[in-house]
């Protein structure tokens, strides 16, 4: 039996990720009475990390965490992609320099769980935000609020949600929004990885029959990877011991890096995409992965969500969040982004895994012209970073 509260919000934010709670973090500090519920459990460190691009560094840095993402992140001077895929027709490998489009760096790489952290302390240090360990039952929406149902039997009332709770979503399923899905015959590996030569800031991404091999900067000699195989490949490399699977991993990129040595967990999870029909609902906004979910390439994911959480706090200035005309503005506002990145994954994925002739042809003429024509690749780089969406 529940037991009703007094306490009653301007927005509640269903999700204790990266998204939520900068979404949270923003809104309360915008004017709005907020709580987050973050679900009760420390996510485990698999890891993942984050190669967080300029514009979302940005917005993160405005809630006042500068200090603590520099001193735990790595800078990401440079992106280089290596064709290995031992097609006839190989793409020229082909390398992008932030320099080129006048900034230092892309982004900064961080551990997943590193950066939760650091948002969850912030969130706590928060005027006007209230953080709730505990997962949500339910959601009732009503004509003029939200009863939000909590698994320790409390119900409280806001006027607005925003549903950051994942591909998964309750909240999105429960409102009854559809989603465009599909899956691939993939699983991506997650890792990281003490080498003996220098990554000297450089991204390095291996196209390969199964998918890409990413190594991210993350420390000195450090680096996190993005390993993407067939299912049954991945789970042959889970059975392997910690020396052996780095030795694997070693050889997939051509020992660029030099020896391997495995460092914390390997982390798994198959690979799927959705993006929802619609971004909201009545009293509801849909971010981060509750909105859209693709596979990890081109550091677009987390990138976009954050791109929500920025979207959404800028409109709810001075604003009810509630209001139907604000959440279909921001509805129209994500539309675009949104499918083009998840389209453009999509269709890059694709390329990189077919192994039809004229494909290849085409993808080794779109580098060679990357890499030959300037105002191309400055376009791409900006584009890559989000520039046209922010």
């Amino acid at each position: 039996m529940h037991l009703f509260s007094n306490r009653s919000y301007s927005v509640a934010v269903i999700g204790g990720g990266a998204v939520g709670y900068s979404c949270a973090i923003a809104l309360a500090q915008e004017g709005h009475h907020t709580v987050i519920f973050s679900g009760g459990e420390v996510a485990p460190d698999t890891g993942r990390t984050a190669a967080l691009l300029n514009g979302s560094l940005e917005f993160l840095y405005s809630l006042g965490v500068q200090s603590a993402i520099e001193a735990q992140s790595w800078p990401l001077s440079a992106m280089r992609i290596i064709d290995i895929k031992g097609s006839m027709v190989r793409a020229p490998t082909a390398i992008f320099r932030a320099s080129e489009i006048g900034i230092p760096d892309f982004g900064r790489n961080i551990s997943n769980v590193v950066l939760v952290d650091i948002l969850r302390k912030k969130a706590h240090q928060t005027p006007n935000l209230d953080i709730l360990d505990v997962k949500v039952e339910k959601t009732d929406f009503f004509e003029n609020e939200v009863k939000v149902f909590t698994q320790d039997n409390e119900i409280i009332t806001c006027a607005a949600i925003v549903a950051a709770d994942g591909r998964n979503s309750p909240t999105r399923i429960a409102c009854g929004i559809p989603t465009r899905y599909w899956t691939h015959d993939q699983c991506a590996l997650t890792f990281h990885v003490h080498h003996t030569k220098d990554h000297e800031d450089i991204s390095t991404e291996f196209h390969t029959n199964e998918g890409p091999f990413t190594l991210v900067p993350l420390g000195p000699y450090l680096s996190s990877v993005v390993w993407m195989v067939k299912p049954l490949k991945a789970k042959s490399l889970k059975a392997l011991n910690a020396q052996d699977f780095a030795a694997a991993a070693e050889r997939q990129c051509q020992s660029i890096l030099g020896a391997f040595k495995l460092e914390g967990p390997v982390g798994e999870w198959p690979l799927n995409s959705l993006v929802a029909q619609q971004f909201y609902g009545s009293r509801l906004a849909l971010i981060g992965e509750a909105a859209h979910a693709f596979p990890p390439i081109g550091a677009q994911g987390l990138n976009l969500g954050l791109r929500d959480a920025a979207v959404l706090a800028k409109l709810a200035v001075g604003a009810d969040l509630s209001s139907s005309g604000i959440l279909k503005q921001y509805d129209s506002n994500r539309r675009i982004d949104i499918e083009s990145r998840s389209l453009a994954v999509d269709v890059f994925n694709r390329s990189i895994l077919s192994d039809f002739l004229p494909v290849d042809i085409a993808r080794g003429l779109a580098f060679s012209a990357l890499n030959a024509i300037g105002p191309l690749r400055k376009f791409v780089m900006r584009m890559g970073l989000g520039q046209a969406a922010l």
